[in-house]
C-alpha cells in the first residue's frame, strides 16, 4: 500500500495482517542491505548531487535560499498522514484521526451517515473567528510592510482566503500590483526581515518558479503567505468563484473535503506533484455543471453520494489524454485539439488540461505534472468509499465512514488549540471559557456562536471597495468543544501583543515603536528579602552574619540522621 495514499482500515486488523507485514518488512531491509552493498562494492561511481548550489545570484550572496520540494522540512505539511501505518500513535493518537465526529451521535448506515459527516467535517474545519481575526492581522503587517517600500502599488489578498474556502492550515495568497523593471523578489525579502515578519530561514524566493513567489512564515501565527507581483487575474477568479459558491451551495463542502484529502497526501500544490486548489475548484464546478442526474443537486442528503461519484469521475472515468475540461457558458467537455488551436507559443495541452475561464488559450493545469498521481489518490477513494456505504457492511457502522479516506492529524489539533489560547484572550478579553472537568471529551458548545467573517469587497482589507459583500458563514465552536489546554505551551512575545493592541484599536500600523517593548508594562523586580538579625543579639556586618548562619547547627540534616 502506498503510503501516500491510503492506510490499513480497521477490519483489516488481525494475524494476517500482522503476518504480511513482517513478511514486507524483511523484504524491503533485504532491499536496503543490497542496495547498500552495491554502492558499498562501486565507490568511485559518479553520483548526482542532491541538490544545485544557488549561493550566488547575479553577484550576490543569496545564502542558498532557493526552495527546493526534495528538500522539505518534516514539519512543513502539519496535516500529512505519510506512513500513518508505522506512525499510527504519532500521527492521529487523539480521537483517531476523526475529531469532527460527535460523541454520543448516532450516524446513519450507508451513504446517509457518510452525508451527515461530510457536514460535521464542514463545520469543525471551517475557520473560527479568532482564527479568521489571526489571518486578517498577518496581511495587514504585510501590506504596511510593502506600502513602506512601494506607497504607490497596491496589495490585494486572492485565492482561498479571500473565497472563505480555507483550511485551518492553509496559506494565504498576496499580490503585489505595481510597476517595476525587475521584480524585487530579492528587496521584498529583505524588507519581511527587517520588519520582524518572518525569519531569514523561513522565507524562499521562487524567482525561476512559472510564477514567481515569495514564500513565507509568519514569525508569530505560523501562517504561511505567498506573495506574487502582478497577478492580477487571481484576484478575478476569486470573484468567479464566488459566483459559483451561491450558484451551487453544496461546493463549499465538497471543496472543503477534497482540499483535506489532497493536502494529507501533499498532493494539494503543483511543485510538490499535485495539482493547485484553483484546479481542484474548477474541477468540483464542471463535476455539478454536467452531473448526469441534475435532480441529485437539489436533494438535501447528497454530499455522500456527491463525493462518491466525483472521485468515480475523476478516479476512474474521465479520459484525461483527449478531454479538456471548459467551466464557462454553463460547462462542457471539450477536444485538447480545439483547446491547442487558441494556444500560443508553442505550447500543448498537459494531461490535466483546464480551460481558463478568463483568459483564453491558458491551460490551469499545465504545470501538474504530477496529475496521474492525484487520479491514482482518487480512485483509491472511490473504492474506498465505496465499499464502506454497501448495504451488507453494517460491521463498519460504529467507525467512520469519512475517516477511512480522510483523517486530522494530532498536530493541525495542537496548532489550532495554540491560535485559541493565545490570540482569543487578545480579541475577545470579555469570553470566559469553561474549564475542563476531567477527561471528558464530549463537546460542550458555546451558548451563542458568532459567525466568522467570510472576506468580501466592501472590506477594506481585501480591494478597493467594490462589488456586493458575500454571506457571512455560520461557523460552530470547534475549538472550544475540544475543552483542551495546549499542549505546546507558547507565551505571546510584547512585540506581539502590541501588534494585536494596535490592529484590534484601528490605529496607525506605522506608529509601532522600534523597541519592541515600548509601552508595555515591565514586570517590576521582586525586592531581595535580606536575613533580619536574630533578636537578642547586636547587629553585625554581612560578613560576620554570614559566618554566624554557617557556624549554626543544621537542623534539617540531624533530623535525617546526617552530620555536619
Amino acid at each position: 500500500m502506498d503510503p501516500y495514499v491510503g492506510w490499513y482500515q480497521p477490519e483489516q486488523e488481525g494475524p494476517a495482517k500482522r503476518l504480511w507485514l513482517r513478511i514486507w518488512e524483511t523484504q524491503s531491509e533485504t532491499d536496503k542491505m543490497n542496495l547498500k552493498n552495491l554502492e558499498n562494492a562501486n565507490p568511485n561511481v559518479n553520483k548526482t548531487p542532491d541538490f544545485i548550489p544557488l549561493n550566488e545570484v547575479n553577484g550576490e550572496n543569496r545564502n542558498n535560499n532557493y526552495f527546493n520540494p526534495t528538500r522539505r522540512k518534516v514539519n512543513d505539511n502539519r496535516a500529512s498522514t505519510f506512513n500513518l501505518n508505522q506512525n499510527h500513535d504519532a500521527l492521529i493518537g487523539e480521537y483517531g484521526g476523526c475529531p469532527w465526529r460527535i460523541p454520543n451521535y448516532n450516524y446513519k448506515p450507508g451513504v446517509l451517515g457518510l452525508h451527515e459527516e461530510i457536514e460535521h467535517f464542514y463545520m469543525y474545519m471551517s475557520p473560527s473567528e479568532t482564527e479568521h481575526l489571526v489571518r486578517t492581522t498577518v496581511v495587514t503587517r504585510i501590506r504596511s510592510a510593502i506600502l513602506s517600500l512601494w506607497p504607490q502599488a497596491r496589495v490585494e489578498v486572492f485565492g482561498s482566503f479571500r473565497t472563505g474556502l480555507y483550511l485551518p492550515t492553509s496559506d494565504i495568497d498576496l499580490v503585489v500590483i505595481g510597476q517595476w523593471e525587475k521584480l524585487p523578489l530579492w528587496t521584498l525579502e529583505r524588507e519581511l526581515v527587517a520588519q520582524d515578519i518572518a525569519e531569514q530561514d523561513s522565507i524562499k524566493v521562487l524567482e525561476k518558479a512559472t510564477v514567481p513567489i515569495v514564500k513565507m512564515t509568519d514569525k508569530y501565527s505560523d501562517v504561511k503567505v505567498d506573495i506574487s507581483f502582478n497577478m492580477s487575474s487571481g484576484v478575478k477568479s476569486a470573484e468567479l468563484i464566488k459566483q459559483f459558491k451561491e450558484q451551487y451551495p453544496e461546493l463549499s463542502r465538497l471543496v472543503m473535503v477534497l482540499k483535506q484529502f489532497l493536502l494529507q497526501r501533499d498532493l494539494n500544490e503543483v511543485f510538490t506533484g499535485g495539482i493547485s486548489s484553483y484546479s481542484l475548484i474548477l474541477m468540483c464546478i464542471s463535476f455539478l455543471q454536467l452531473h448526469p442526474r441534475p435532480e441529485r443537486l437539489r436533494q438535501r442528503h447528497n454530499l455522500g453520494v456527491l463525493l462518491i461519484e466525483f472521485f468515480e469521475l475523476y478516479g476512474r472515468k474521465f479520459n484525461y489524454v483527449k478531454t479538456a475540461i471548459r467551466v464557462k457558458n454553463g460547462g462542457s467537455y471539450v477536444s485538447k485539439d480545439e483547446i491547442s488551436k487558441e494556444m500560443n507559443d508553442g505550447h500543448r495541452p498537459s494531461l490535466l488540461c483546464i480551460e481558463d475561464p478568463l483568459t483564453p488559450g491558458n491551460d490551469i493545469g499545465r504545470s501538474s505534472y504530477g496529475a496521474i498521481q492525484v487520479k491514482q489518490a482518487f480512485d483509491y477513494g472511490y473504492i474506498i468509499l465505496q465499499q464502506a456505504v454497501a448495504p451488507h457492511n453494517a460491521l463498519l457502522a460504529r467507525h467512520s465512514v469519512l475517516g477511512r479516506v480522510v483523517r486530522v492529524t494530532d498536530h493541525v489539533l495542537q496548532y489550532r488549540r495554540w491560535v485559541r489560547d493565545t490570540f482569543e484572550p487578545f480579541f475577545f478579553p470579555h469570553r470566559v471559557r469553561p474549564r475542563r472537568v476531567g477527561n471528558t471529551r464530549s463537546p460542550t458548545p458555546d451558548p451563542t456562536p458568532t459567525p466568522t467573517p467570510t472576506p468580501s469587497d466592501t472590506d477594506p482589507e481585501w480591494s478597493d471597495g467594490s462589488g456586493p459583500s458575500g454571506p457571512a458563514r455560520t461557523s460552530p465552536p470547534p475549538l472550544s468543544a475540544l475543552q483542551c489546554s495546549s499542549p505546546t505551551p507558547r507565551r505571546v512575545s510584547a512585540h506581539q501583543s502590541l501588534i494585536i493592541h494596535h490592529i484590534t484599536s484601528n490605529s496607525d500600523f506605522n506608529n509601532i515603536p522600534s523597541d519592541p517593548l515600548a509601552g508595555v508594562l515591565r514586570p517590576r523586580p521582586r525586592p531581595r528579602r535580606r536575613a533580619s538579625p536574630p533578636r537578642g543579639r547586636a547587629q553585625r556586618n554581612d560578613r560576620s552574619d554570614r559566618q554566624d548562619r554557617n557556624d549554626r547547627p543544621d537542623r534539617h540534616r540531624k533530623r535525617r540522621g546526617y552530620t555536619r
